[in-house]
């Protein structure tokens, strides 16, 4: 365990139970060089303990990523509560995660994530301060859902512009894989460009919400990898581009609202082999935590808002490093945002 704490980099991981409430939890502190760590709580019934502390260790490193590329004054940090948020989560068990965030005194700020809902963090918001995304407290700035949908927008018209040559979306086809509340957003987003939509997800309500909604294709969840589309968009869980998914795609490019879409970092090798050209990540969903950061130093929604205007800047700086170096664009999204890190921790 120790080795994999090491290889991440992390500065501090938090093991929290209290069994009386069912409460096992995992705080992941990653890097607070930049500011305090900032990742939203995301609660699952892992199939093992080892399985949620993978997932909370690649995510919260990937929010010190995230966080340093779009410039937040924010650190790197998540959280995962294993336990099935259908049938296991209480106001007791909430109360008790809540206590584990506020003893770290404000090292830690959690936030919405999978699982977790903003009526959540509402009863968590009674028990801690460092929280972000309810929509109480005076500095609360409420759903960030179309934050996050707006800066994978600005990363879809980016890149179909770098790759394509094409400045209007209107036509263009984009298969979006999940269909919850960011990416039903980002479909809205999408059709009043004027862009043909297929759609797919697990959850049957959200499908036929969002087909009536906006008269769009859809297509079984196991099929969604073999849409013929100009830009395949992962919008649900990560992981769904891998090895075994990626000889399916039919696609142009993948840029998508998803953590760690990636199973691997070297996946991006084999999507740059079959001349996939791929957005990462974590450059383009930063509109939720730049919503979420505005909260802590005071902003208004709108002066937040207009930051996750720097998603295009950014899609293009990675671009140039990428062929100036002949790397992929993951490794010189990586590259630039530890870049950002390590001339803070210079200036230390």
């Amino acid at each position: 365990m120790f080795k994999t704490i090491a290889q991440y980099g992390h500065e501090k991981i938090i093991y929290c139970y209290e069994g009386d409430v069912g409460l096992k939890a995992i705080i992941a502190i990653h890097s607070t060089v930049l500011g305090p760590a900032v990742g939203g709580c995301r609660m699952r019934k892992y199939d093992r303990d080892e399985d949620a502390l993978f997932d909370v260790m690649r995510l919260s490193k990937n929010m010190t990523l995230k966080n340093a590329a779009a410039n937040l004054g924010a650190g790197g940090g998540k959280s995962v509560i294993i336990a099935d948020p259908l049938t296991e989560k209480t106001p007791e068990l909430l109360e008790a995660f809540a206590l584990a965030v506020d003893s770290l005194g404000g090292t830690y700020y959690t936030a919405e994530d999978v699982g977790i809902s903003v009526a959540d963090l509402n009863h968590i918001f009674k028990f801690t301060k460092y929280v972000l995304g309810s929509d109480r407290g005076s500095e609360s700035l409420g759903d960030s859902n179309m934050a996050t949908a707006y800066g994978t927008y600005l990363g879809i018209k980016t890149g179909v512009e770098i790759k394509l040559g094409i400045k209007d979306l209107s036509g263009v086809k984009v298969a979006v894989q999940g269909v919850g509340h960011v990416g039903s957003r980002l479909v809205e987003l999408l059709t009043k460009d004027g862009a043909e939509i297929i759609v797919s997800d697990i959850n049957q309500n959200s499908l036929d919400s969002i087909q009536k909604k906006y008269s769009v294709k859809a297509v079984d969840p196991e099929d969604i990898y073999d849409v013929d589309c100009d830009v395949f968009s992962p919008a649900g869980l990560g992981g769904t581009i891998n090895e075994n998914t990626i000889p399916r795609l039919k696609c142009k490019l993948v840029v998508g609202a998803a953590n760690n879409q990636l199973l691997k970092d070297s996946d991006a090798d084999l999507l740059q082999k079959r001349d996939i050209y791929y957005v990462p990540d974590f450059i383009v969903n930063c509109g939720g935590v730049t919503i979420g950061t505005a909260e802590i130093y005071g902003l208004t929604y709108d002066e937040a808002f207009k930051k996750i205007d720097i998603v295009r800047d950014n899609v293009y700086e990675i671009d140039r490093i990428a062929r100036e170096k002949g790397i992929t664009t993951q490794q010189a999204a990586i590259e630039m945002a530890v870049s950002r890190v390590n001339q803070k921790k210079a200036k230390r």
